[in-house]
């Protein structure tokens, strides 16, 4: 069995070179052949995580078990000559997340089933996030580090009997390596109340207790040796992005924090909603001890931008063409938005139409929940169908995507919808490889 390559990435970074990983947070295809095509040629691994609710044992809004998740990143990696050997599979948040309202036993037992799939389907990071109150912590006054640490060490404990069970059918898996945290920022971006509260960074006595508190329930389990591959703690540094601001990287506010994991020889900090920040706070991020960076809204931002981008174009094309149908994309999805509110209202507020704007172009891009609903699927697919069928002028890539237009000139790009819109993507994640590597 070989050792996981993040350990190899933290030895590195604790024996003082310049290194991390970025995480994509993503079941968007364009995204993560956008990935695949800027780390290809590089010696850097694709890390890619599905979230509970993207992807469960029930099938998540995206439709897929693990299994199926796993198969599809895979056969993305067939498509685009990405080796599989270099896509490291995750998983976010897992835990009672989606079942927060519904009896506390089931949740724990739902939570143990979605663990379990991960690992047997060939996920080997693993975030075990029990930090959200499910039914009945509310009136619980010691719900805390204790609790949090008492649940994620059982489902700890069902991921390492998983792991046993997938040795029996794969002798050469890689063993899991787990990351923990009890200050668990939301996936998805702040909701609008919590915008108005304002962020608190961890402090050095809440992360030392929580790393304290969950090794104890790691022991009491009988699941010591697990965590030695506790790889990596979730806290909160200041950063975090909302539907139309984004809260900066202070490196001098984040400082004691980011001392404190010097003292660790073999922990790391995980960054969530590290989304919309510069290529320049990403990096001292790095620096700082934040080696693994989250990033899922602000690559389906891009992917976004770049569909309306080349929505644009094909109004413009053929609007009054006779020979095509257009996809009315922008319209379709706006639509389904409309009639299926429950991803972005809690996002969302102001007056009508503010909500309009940013029901289409908010920074927590609630837009991304939308692409597997079989209307909107088929809207894209029809644009990008139609643009595959003609020449798209240079005037009108120059006019909606000017960066690829230069591109293009300097015969770096091709000059197709697909490269088009993987090249906009890839605008966000070179922020990303700058900041991993020196």
């Amino acid at each position: 069995m070989s050792r996981h390559p993040i350990i190899d990435i933290i030895k590195n970074y604790k024996s003082g070179k310049h290194d991390g990983i970025f995480s994509v947070c993503c079941s968007n295809k364009f995204v993560i052949e956008a990935a695949m095509d800027k780390l290809k040629n590089t010696d850097m691994y694709l890390l890619v995580e599905a979230t509970a609710n993207q992807v469960d044992q029930f099938g998540g809004y995206t439709g897929m078990t693990p299994k199926e998740y796993r198969d599809f990143i895979y056969e993305l990696c067939d498509k685009n000559n990405f080796p599989k050997e270099k896509v490291i599979l995750g998983g976010d948040h897992l835990g009672p997340l989606t079942w927060r309202n519904i009896d506390p036993i089931q949740a724990l037992e739902n939570s143990k089933e979605l663990i379990r799939q991960y690992v047997m389907s060939g996920f080997t990071k693993i975030h075990i996030d029990t930090s959200m109150q499910i039914k009945g912590d509310a009136e619980d006054e010691k719900f805390g580090d204790e609790i949090i640490a008492e649940r994620a060490a059982i489902l700890c404990k069902t991921a390492e009997e998983a792991y046993l069970e997938l040795l029996e059918s794969d002798k050469d898996a890689i063993h899991p390596v787990y990351i923990v945290g009890s200050e668990v920022p939301i996936p998805g971006g702040a909701e609008a109340t919590e915008e108005e509260e304002g962020l608190q960074i961890t402090k050095v006595e809440n992360f030392e207790n929580t790393v304290r508190t969950f090794k104890e329930a790691f022991e009491r389990h009988g699941i010591s040796k697990a965590f030695e591959d506790v790889i990596g703690v979730v806290v909160q540094p200041g950063v975090e992005f909302g539907s139309t601001s984004v809260w900066e990287y202070d490196r001098e506010k984040a400082s004691s924090i980011s001392n404190i994991i010097k003292k660790y020889n073999n922990l790391v900090f995980e960054a969530h909603s590290t989304d919309y920040q510069t290529k320049e706070a990403l990096r001292s991020m790095v620096e700082d001890g934040f080696i693994i960076l989250k990033v899922g809204p602000a690559l389906t931002f891009g992917f976004r931008e770049g569909a309306f981008a080349l929505n644009d174009i094909e109004n413009e094309l053929l609007r009054y063409n006779s020979d095509f149908e257009v996809s009315r994309f922008r319209e379709i999805l706006d639509f389904v938005m409309v009639k299926n509110p429950s991803q972005w209202e809690k996002h969302y507020n102001g007056s009508g139409e503010e909500i309009k704007l940013e029901r289409k172009y908010s920074m927590s891009d609630r837009c991304r929940y939308y692409m597997p609903n079989e209307e909107v699927e088929f809207a894209l697919n029809k644009m990008m169908d139609n643009l595959s069928n003609i020449d798209i002028p240079l005037t009108l890539i120059s006019q909606y995507m000017h960066s690829q237009y230069i591109k293009i000139r300097e015969g770096k790009l091709k000059q197709n919808a697909y490269d088009l819109l993987k090249d906009r993507i890839g605008e966000y994640i070179d922020d990303y490889i700058y900041a991993i590597r020196k």
